[in-house]
């Protein structure tokens, strides 16, 4: 693994000279293979509602659904959420081990794996086998992926340009958000790992929305599981469409609504359901009411410090969250230095989001 590369996914210099010195620092990269791409005729049609069956529920039938951990080294890093394990090899784990798996990320929200090495160098064809056991895997209307691989999400940022998500004019680079969380069906468990990252700094945030919830007064939670927000893909693609990220939209932007109290399908867990990068709109709400509630929600979130966990990424150390009932963001420390920070992102999708209220109806 790199952590000090300094290669770009595409020539965007005006001079020949930085052109030429990419060039050659994008053949020394091991995974220049790795690049976002961004083809201008990739174009996908709108993604069918399919029946997802979380791959917990079959663990919970397991004499013992820890089995997995018997010969490894884990260590709780804080109460509310994550773990750190050693002595587990994410590539042999079976079938039945990649369930227990499964029931244990939506328990403890977060797993951070270190010394997977044998995962990460497998490579791409068997990184989309890991994540077809977990769901349908997502394209991404907007992101990179790496050439011939469009189920691969990727996070790049280098010395000359970023090809994330990301927006200069705030104060403040912390962007909260639960992935692509305006599919009708968004991601559930969620594979994350770095091929290259600067070598302090870039490190991830998550913080547990189940423990964001229970922060709240039980009178205000009763409300709020009363109430549906509209999440948004519009911004993300005309952030795209005008140039920035790799100026790709291949699949047209979507608005669904979503309950601003899930339930986890497994766990039985509710947890807070909105973010500040893709929730717009409570519904049948007037926008001053809607901005009220939600700009309440979303700083909440931001000083959520004592439901959080900050991953710092390890070489060969492998990610693991439940985006249902966690919102995570990336530290933008280290973009001075001019480093480069590469991660490959799997995205099963789950579920369309159950509301903690039963009687709540969705359009």
């Amino acid at each position: 693994m790199s952590t000090t590369s300094t290669v770009t996914a595409h020539e965007t210099s005006g001079s020949i000279k930085v052109k030429a010195e990419e060039k050659q620092e994008q053949t020394e990269y091991k995974y220049a293979h790795l690049l976002p791409t961004f083809p201008k005729d990739e174009h996908y049609p709108p993604l069918e509602p399919f029946e997802h069956v979380d791959p917990g529920h079959r663990a919970l039938q397991h004499p013992n659904p820890r089995q997995f951990l018997e010969n490894a080294k884990v260590s709780q890093l804080t109460p509310p959420a994550g773990e750190e394990i050693r002595g587990v090899n994410l590539a042999t784990l079976t079938n039945d081990e990649r369930d227990e798996l499964a029931l244990e990320v939506a328990k403890r929200k977060v797993l951070v794996l270190r010394d997977q090495q044998d995962f990460i160098e497998r490579g791409p064809d068997f990184w989309l086998e890991w994540g077809r056991h977990f769901g349908r895997l997502h394209i991404h209307p907007t992101s990179g992926h790496p050439d011939g691989y469009p189920h691969l999400h990727l996070v790049y940022r280098d010395k000359h340009s970023t090809f994330n998500y990301e927006h200069s004019d705030r104060t403040i680079a912390t962007s909260w958000h639960s992935d692509v969380s305006y599919e009708r069906q968004p991601p559930g468990l969620t594979t994350l790992f770095l091929v290259a990252a600067p070598e302090t700094g870039g490190d991830t945030v998550f913080t547990s929305q189940v423990t964001t919830l229970r922060r709240l007064s039980p009178d205000f939670v009763a409300f709020l599981r009363t109430l549906r927000a509209t999440h948004s893909a519009h911004e993300q693609a005309e952030f795209s469409r005008a140039g920035n990220r790799g100026g790709v939209v291949r699949r047209e932007p979507v608005v669904h609504e979503h309950p601003v109290i899930r339930r986890h399908p497994v766990t039985g867990e509710e947890a807070l359901y909105v973010n500040r990068q893709f929730t717009r709109r409570i519904v049948g709400f007037k926008k001053e009411e809607s901005d009220a509630i939600l700009n309440f929600l979303y700083d909440h979130i931001d000083r959520s410090i004592d439901s959080q966990v900050r991953t710092h990424w390890e070489p060969y150390t492998v990610v693991l969250w439940d985006n249902r009932v966690t919102a995570h963001s990336a530290i933008l420390d280290f973009t001075e230095e001019g480093a480069v920070r590469h991660g490959i992102r799997i995205t099963p999708q789950a579920e369309r989001p159950i509301p903690a209220n039963p009687d709540l109806k969705l359009n």
